[in-house]
């Protein structure tokens, strides 16, 4: 079984969770930039959660099966043409030769098209996905290319409909203090923590480049580059943080002021340019 790509759209690759603990070694984890929406759509096709899938940036993939195939779209709101009653969160049965596709979002950037039997790509240090910063992994999908797709499945799910998350105009995620708050003027941490930011158009699987207050730091020594992980806030000269993603670099040499929770990375990485982002501290440290 195989699909051809018709049309990519802006920015479509191969996904699944990615490289644990390689780190050490130089390689990111990368994988889903969606966790939560990855699995979902694995879990709606009886796919095991690891399996490749497909994650879309910002709609306009375009694909044809050469069999009948079922699939499953989740993460960014958008219309889903193409199959036997298309829509978001649910199993679509796509017949052989027919076309497939995603519009762009209305809300969110990033969907997962997941097929039943996954995406079989060779995997590079036991992964399927791209990484774009590191360039391991498959290419980024180019119109003409045709995909393999595996036959490895378990039983479809009990249920035929998953609710869909909201897509609040403001981001709300929460943060702890990073490792490096006390680089910071103090007040910085609460600084952070009371004025909105704004997603600038500097926005990649890499990480996400913030607007507003500048954060200021009271030393300005050299940091030796210190360990990385998805969700830190790192603050260059400028002041201005930037969100690290799926595909963030092993290691940094800007101070991290705050770690956004895992559990909020997913939704950080459904971020649109000129959204509204706020940030909830759960630890408060007095003069912070």
């Amino acid at each position: 079984m195989k699909f051809e790509v018709l049309a990519p759209g802006p920015q479509t690759t191969v996904q699944d969770l990615g490289r644990p603990g390689l780190a050490a070694l130089g390689v990111g984890r990368a994988g889903a930039a969606d966790r939560a929406s990855l699995r979902l759509a694995n879990r709606l096709v009886g796919n095991p959660e690891s399996h490749a899938a497909l994650e879309v940036t910002f709609g306009g993939l375009r694909v044809r099966f050469s069999e009948d195939t079922w699939v499953a779209v989740t993460g960014a709101a958008c219309v889903v043409r193409g199959g036997r009653s298309p829509g978001l969160g649910v199993p679509i049965l796509v017949r052989a030769g027919e076309d497939f596709s995603l519009d762009a979002p209305s809300q969110g950037l990033r969907n997962y098209v997941a097929v039943r039997g996954g995406v079989e790509v060779a995997p590079v240090l036991g992964s399927r996905s791209t990484d774009t910063l590191a360039k391991l992994g498959p290419p980024a999908l180019t119109a003409g290319m045709t995909v393999p797709i595996g036959r490895g499945t378990l039983a479809f799910p009990a249920v035929d409909l998953a609710p869909q998350r909201a897509f609040p105009d403001q981001l709300v995620l929460h943060v702890t203090p990073g490792p490096r708050w006390d680089w910071f003027v103090p007040g910085t941490l609460a600084q952070l923590a009371s004025a909105p930011f704004q997603v600038t158009s500097d926005v990649s699987r890499v990480g996400v480049r913030l607007a507003g207050p500048s954060l200021v730091r009271a030393n300005d020594a050299e940091l030796p580059p210190e360990a990385a992980v998805p969700g830190a806030l790192q603050v260059p000269p400028a002041g201005n943080p930037i969100l690290f993603l799926a595909d963030h670099p092993v290691t940094g040499g800007y101070p991290v002021v705050a770690v956004v929770d895992e559990a909020d990375v997913d939704l950080a990485a459904q971020a649109r340019p000129g959204q509204s982002v706020r940030f909830v501290l759960r630890n408060r440290i007095p003069g912070a």
